[in-house]
């Protein structure tokens, strides 16, 4: 595969998909280690969300100081913000879960073409607000999770990331989505419309995504069931499904205030590349991020996440980039802990590649039987590894 570089020119990239393009008017003012080419791009969730919303501010940063374009891919689901990732037309890409199973090739990313992918990680968001909760419907009457039931739920397509995320936090009250009634929508922005056209009663999203506020501009209002953390029972039911969400308070989004709301969170947005990226590239993204907070950390909803300290290396589930390690140690903040686990992460990526391919040769060629068959390769070779396989969390 053809590495991602830092060079004058953009392979493939987007000349349409509603790409958002930053003209350059700035002289530059990179450092000597920090090298662009004059345009990079990264896909990210939809337009109007709290991910959109931070790369549009970052972007404004590489414009001013460093005279280069960001192109902000807006992907509709989890499958098509790591699509253009793996097929080159975008360098990074700033999504949630989804790069957790595409690691792991499991979900929409258990088929033929996809498969466990070296996804590398960058940077983590964990802001004041929260990654993905159930927001709903004031109207619908839903003031804790056990009042779901019967309940109307959007259900994203080709969204595994969030409809995982629904099931797990559905999870606490001992609900599943068969206790819920699905309303398939065809993407985040969908499940807006499907509440405020009453066509659901819940949504899932970020806490603090601007979408939410037209819910809560409506007729209809919003509420967020609260997920009390007091009950260990519940929130070892989440993260035995998700175990890269964690309890957490939640202090902005539209109705919150005052201490904030109980919730589960992970890393949103989650700035990723492939193994293949030009550490270079990686490095001087990294870098800029953190050097230019700043700058750009009140200038859009869930920005301040991205904060140094706020990193959880130790807790990651995916390795990171050599070229951000690169970074973290020129400033002192790689630890032992997280050379550690990232040295776990990487042999369990190894293990899922190598499953992989002992598993191609002799696949069954149905796309179900494929799916199945795999996925029964993947948690043997798991289990063989003495490594867990998340079975109740796919």
């Amino acid at each position: 595969m053809m590495k991602l570089l830092a060079n004058p020119g953009l392979p493939r990239v987007l000349t349409c998909l509603c790409a958002l393009s930053l003209t350059v008017s700035a002289p530059s003012a990179a450092a000597d280690d920090v090298q662009f080419p004059k345009t990079i791009a990264w896909s990210a969730y939809p337009t109007g969300t709290g991910g959109y919303s931070q790369a549009v501010a970052i972007g404004n940063i590489l414009q001013r100081q460093y005279s280069t374009n960001l192109r902000v891919i807006p992907g509709r689901n989890d499958v098509s913000r790591l699509a253009t990732l793996r097929a080159e037309r975008v360098h990074f890409s700033a999504g949630g879960s989804e790069s957790v199973y595409a690691q792991e090739g499991v979900l929409n990313f258990a088929s033929k073409i996809w498969g466990p992918q070296p996804v590398r990680a960058m940077l983590s968001n964990y802001s004041d607000a929260c990654s993905y909760s159930i927001a709903t419907a004031a109207d619908a009457n839903i003031r804790s999770m056990a009042d779901m039931k019967g309940k109307r739920m959007t259900f994203v397509q080709g969204a595994p990331s969030l409809n995982n995320a629904t099931a797990a936090l559905l999870a606490y009250a001992n609900l599943t989505w068969d206790d819920v009634i699905p309303v398939e929508v065809g993407g985040y922005n969908g499940s807006i419309d499907a509440v405020l056209n009453d066509r659901a009663d819940a949504a899932g999203g970020a806490c603090n995504s601007p979408p939410f506020l037209r819910i809560e501009a409506s007729p209809r209002g919003l509420r967020w069931p609260e997920l009390p953390h007091d009950d260990p029972e519940a929130v070892a039911r989440v993260r035995d499904r998700l175990p890269w969400y964690v309890p957490h308070m939640a202090v902005e989004g539209p109705t919150i205030s005052g201490d904030g709301i109980q919730v589960f969170s992970s890393a949103y947005p989650f700035l990723v590349a492939l193994a293949e990226t030009d550490d270079t590239l990686v490095y001087s993204m990294v870098k800029v991020m953190l050097e230019h907070f700043d700058e750009y950390k009140g200038n859009a909803p869930g920005a301040n996440g991205w904060a140094i300290d706020r990193q959880k290396f130790d807790q990651a589930f995916v390795p990171y980039h050599p070229g951000a390690i690169r970074y973290f140690k020129e400033i002192g903040i790689w630890s032992e802990a997280a050379e550690k686990t990232n040295q776990a992460n990487l042999h369990r990526q190894q293990v899922l590649q190598d499953a992989w391919q002992s598993y191609l040769p002799n696949a069954p060629e149905g796309y179900q039987a494929f799916e199945e068959g795999w996925l029964q390769a993947r948690e043997a070779a798991l289990e063989t590894a003495g490594l867990i396989t998340l079975g109740e969390g796919l």
